[in-house]
């Protein structure tokens, strides 16, 4: 790998042109989209600044094409535009002598389909790979559906987690041609050249047999110089993981495997020089080998810059003390940590075979908030077998005061092939049959109780997650924090029966409101706050424009906002 390494680098100054269109910087939207990844290539391109298409919505990755080979495209459609695909240039990396046929397409889910399947036949493929995620599931159906209706001659292959299990159901299977199970890294390049030499496999799924990592093709050059600059970079320094938590698909994993450190390094050490400053590890377990953790961090720290961006995820219960060292020397913005908590409750990390040190867990959260600059993001999830509404009011009140700069409250889903389905029946687990799966009832918690905690999970995200009720929202909730925000988030739903667009200037308003409702010997304190964060907010209207007080005619007021909306369509047409 090292020889290799160094024949890549030599080789970027002297291949042929990269040419990329990227999606408008204003798409909004997540992950980026895998379809797997295959053997190592002698071909690699230079890459070139990129021009920006608005009207394509598309990032393309073209190397100039063979007229005499058959076309290849690799789609998929990310959730927003700053995030890259990086499942996809792992597949280009490793195909060999069919990198110069192939080129890259990334869409946004918000794209119409007829508009992605338009873009893809400009491009006259005769085979089309699509990465397949839980989040993209419903759209690439659409796509893929549309594509064969118009071009059934194209040969359509998807892969990723969302169709590795369960697959002969899945409708997007059905108009498919081929899917790739597994890891694709390697099966990709392999099923292309048997179409190619017209020796197609039997069977409909085909089972891509396990990677070693040093076989790989590293894609990291296929990062382009607008990439670099706009978007996140995805980055791995191992695959896999040890740990058999039930919700994840981590957890058929056999262990955690390493890439060669120094050859990882050199590859980050090629983007740094190129000016990437924004990386991501989707390492499972970033701190597991903790000697190799400290000689990623080490590198990292020699190069800091005030613009370095780091997002590690972190198991919270191994911390050792030369880490913690190293860690307390990042300055403040370098640093995001991703820290799964999930739940407290002893009973149910058993239920799902997780292991966790409770005690050490909280105890390393509060020394990272003390001691280190690191943004701190702690991740819990609702709806686990045996978890009760209460129990997870205890979890979210121990966790709170951990004081983490954000709690993110997931709600279980049914990741198709993840061990959590074991337990549908005795615990009368009940998914939403449509994307994202998410849990609907348990025999512990009902439906409608799984609604508040939806709810409740909106609204923390919009004010405690936010960032802007940061001088506020510690002395509008007490020790018990997660009743305090529940009374909060039904004032809330009860008055605007919303949960999504509301007006951050309105927010302001129904926070106060809703205190002056609930807590009103805080009120006064509360709205002092308020101001504080409103002027951080740097919102253009006047904080002493705000009504922080709860309206004595609401029904006279509701009625009169909805007649003016009912004429407004009238009023313009006859102003």
């Amino acid at each position: 790998m090292t020889e290799q390494k160094s024949n890549q680098q030599n080789v970027k100054q002297n291949d042929p042109e990269l040419v990329i269109t990227q999606m408008p910087l204003v798409d909004e939207g997540a992950e980026a989209v895998s379809l797997g990844n295959s053997s190592v290539s002698n071909e690699h391109v230079n890459i070139e600044p990129v021009a920006i298409d608005p009207e394509k919505k598309v990032s393309s990755l073209t190397n100039p094409i063979d007229k005499d080979s058959p076309k290849i495209v690799l789609a998929t459609l990310n959730a927003r535009f700053f995030h890259t695909s990086f499942g996809l240039r792992y597949l280009y990396a490793n195909l060999k002598e069919l990198q110069s046929s192939c080129e890259i397409k990334e869409f946004i889910i918000q794209t119409r389909a007829i508009d992605i399947v338009e873009q893809i036949l400009e491009s006259k493929p005769d085979i089309v790979g699509f990465g397949v995620y839980i989040w993209n599931i419903v759209e690439s159906t659409d796509v893929v559906n549309l594509l064969k209706v118009i071009a059934p001659e194209i040969t359509v292959i998807l892969g990723g987690p969302e169709v590795s299990y369960e697959t002969e159901d899945q409708a997007i299977v059905k108009c498919a041609d081929y899917v790739l199970t597994g890891p694709a890294d390697l099966s990709f390049y392999q099923l292309c050249k048997d179409l190619i030499n017209n020796t197609p496999p039997d069977k409909k799924v085909v089972h891509s047999k396990p990677v070693e990592l040093k076989e790989l093709a590293l894609p990291y050059e296929y990062y382009t110089d607008e990439d670099l600059t706009h978007r996140l970079l995805y980055v791995e320094a191992s695959r896999g993981c040890p740990f058999k938590c039930e919700f994840c698909l981590s957890s058929l994993d056999k262990t955690s495997v390493p890439f060669e450190i120094t050859v990882f390094l050199d590859e980050m050490e090629i983007l740094y020089q190129r000016g990437a400053r924004n990386f991501k590890f989707i390492d499972r377990t970033f701190n597991l080998n903790i000697n190799t953790t400290m000689h990623i961090m080490q590198f990292f720290l020699d190069r800091m810059t005030d613009d370095l961006y780091l997002h590690f995820e972190v198991v919270p219960d191994h911390l050792p003390r030369k880490l913690k060292e190293l860690l307390a020397q990042f300055p403040e913005g370098s640093l995001q940590f991703e820290i799964g908590i999930q739940t407290f409750n002893v009973e149910v990390q058993k239920n799902i075979s997780r292991k966790q040190n409770n005690a050490k867990s909280k105890d390393n959260l509060i020394w990272l908030k003390d001691n280190t600059s690191a943004h701190i993001h702690a991740d819990l999830i609702f709806g686990l077998p045996g978890e009760t509404f209460e129990t997870f009011k205890d979890s979210f009140n121990q966790l709170y005061h951990c004081r983490p700069h954000e709690i993110q409250m997931g709600i279980l889903k049914r990741l198709k092939g993840s061990p959590i389905i074991r337990h549908t029946e005795s615990f009368d687990l009940r998914f939403n049959p449509l994307p994202p799966f998410n849990i609907l009832s348990t025999d512990r918690v009902s439906f409608s109780t799984m609604q508040r905690i939806n709810r409740f999970a909106r609204y923390w995200d919009m004010i405690g997650n936010s960032g802007r009720f940061k001088y506020s929202l510690p002395h509008i909730l007490s020790v018990e924090p997660f009743d305090d925000f529940m009374a909060i988030t039904e004032w809330i739903f009860n008055k605007t029966g919303q949960i999504h667009k509301i007006n951050l200037k309105k927010l302001f308003e129904l926070i106060s409101q809703a205190v002056e409702a609930l807590y009103p010997e805080k009120h006064e304190l509360v709205i002092t706050k308020i101001e504080e964060d409103y002027e951080a907010a740097k919102l253009k209207s006047l904080f002493s424009s705000l009504n922080l007080y709860a309206l004595k005619d609401n029904a006279n007021a509701v009625e009169t906002v909805a007649k003016n909306k009912s004429l407004k369509r009238q009023q313009q047409h006859m102003s």
